[in-house]
């Protein structure tokens, strides 16, 4: 399929943009969420996929409806997230704790190491951590507090300290506690996708939306996507899951799909492609090429959609959610930012695709 339309199979939408330069990314990789419940049900397709000349105007809220795919499931809450933040500092704790009996004795644990050594105990066991496993910490640039800091996980997932930090190093301790209770929870038996997992979330799909029997077994279906995506990954963990579902979503956010099905990619053709394909700085470029584009469109575009992105990856991280999606966000929008501020002219200084 690559070989026969790969330029239909491109997340950027493609205004023309012009050939230049650029640095991508920060060393952090934000990642993959820990949805407490299976993924919801995908809501009905949507209609109205008709092409428009020049460049869309900013896509709207995330809803997954090109592919099929319910937008709460793929966005995720985390196994943190609990609304009330004293219980959610009594959770942590409590997981930080009891990890550490079992793995350090008692005594006072450094959070910091022992998320390094879980991951390394995890590759050492087995784990295909095609990046390694160290684990990365990012802090936000501040002079005073309170401080932030993120943290990268081996696999893809993002978190965020989810507490006041007077300190640089309790932000790094916060961060390390959120991303070991979720990694500690991504182990359980019953975070696995099994047929039994399967057959249930199919089931509640066809109820939710009045299906039939026949919607689940046609892939062309929005149901029959859904149930796809779960076959594509069984045995997988919910983090693992939810990693490539956040690649959809960000295709998604930045009208990609909706992109791709006007050039006539079928349903099943973008699934299969990208559910063997990780976000890369080239899929990136793109993305924030198209935003680029929108910004040269109508001025402020950018602005404003990087405003919203940081107030919601900012409650997130104070709910002790999965960060990725939002991460994502907000440094594609930098790079698209960074590409128009930086160019005097109409084309944009982001590097071109190949």
């Amino acid at each position: 399929m690559e070989s026969v339309r790969p330029q239909r199979l491109q997340p950027g939408i493609g205004f023309g943009i012009g050939h230049g330069t650029g640095t991508l990314r920060s060393p952090l990789r934000p990642g993959v969420t820990v949805p407490t419940a299976p993924p919801p049900p995908p809501p009905p397709l949507s209609a109205g996929l008709s092409g428009s000349s020049g460049p869309p105007p900013p896509p709207p809220p995330l809803q997954l409806h090109s592919l099929g795919l319910g937008a709460a499931g793929v966005a995720g809450t985390g196994v943190g997230s609990t609304g009330n933040p004293a219980v959610l500092k009594e959770a942590v704790e409590a997981v930080v704790r009891s990890f550490a009996k079992h793995t350090q004795g008692y005594g006072r644990v450094n959070v910091v190491e022992a998320l390094q050594e879980f991951w390394q105990m995890k590759q050492s066991r087995g784990a295909d951590l095609k990046n390694g496993a160290l684990v990365v910490y990012e802090m936000v640039p501040s002079s005073s507090p309170p401080y932030v800091c993120y943290v990268s996980l081996p696999g893809g997932s993002c978190f965020g300290s989810f507490q006041f930090c007077p300190t640089k190093a309790e932000a790094r301790r916060s961060a390390a506690k959120i991303a070991l209770m979720n990694s500690v929870f991504n182990e359980h038996p019953s975070r696995r996708i099994t047929d039994q997992f399967i057959e249930k979330s199919v089931c509640d799909a066809l109820a939710s939306f009045n299906g039939n029997r026949e919607e689940a077994d046609n892939p062309s279906t929005g149901i029959g996507a859904f149930r796809f995506m779960l076959e594509s990954n069984k045995g997988k963990s919910m983090l693992e899951f939810q990693e490539l579902m956040t690649v959809f979503q960000l295709l998604h956010w930045n009208g990609s799909l909706k992109a791709m099905r006007e050039r006539q990619c079928s349903r099943q053709e973008v699934l299969a492609h990208y559910s063997l394909r990780a976000l890369d700085d080239d899929m990136r470029t793109q993305m924030a090429a198209d935003w680029v584009s929108r910004e040269q469109a109508a001025r402020g575009a950018v602005s404003r959609e990087l405003a919203a992105a940081e107030r919601e990856l900012e409650e997130a991280r104070l709910a002790g959610r999965e960060l990725r999606f939002h991460k994502e966000k907000k440094d594609l929008l930098m790079l698209a930012m960074g590409g128009q501020l930086g160019s005097s002219s109409s084309s944009s200084t982001l590097p071109s695709h190949h």
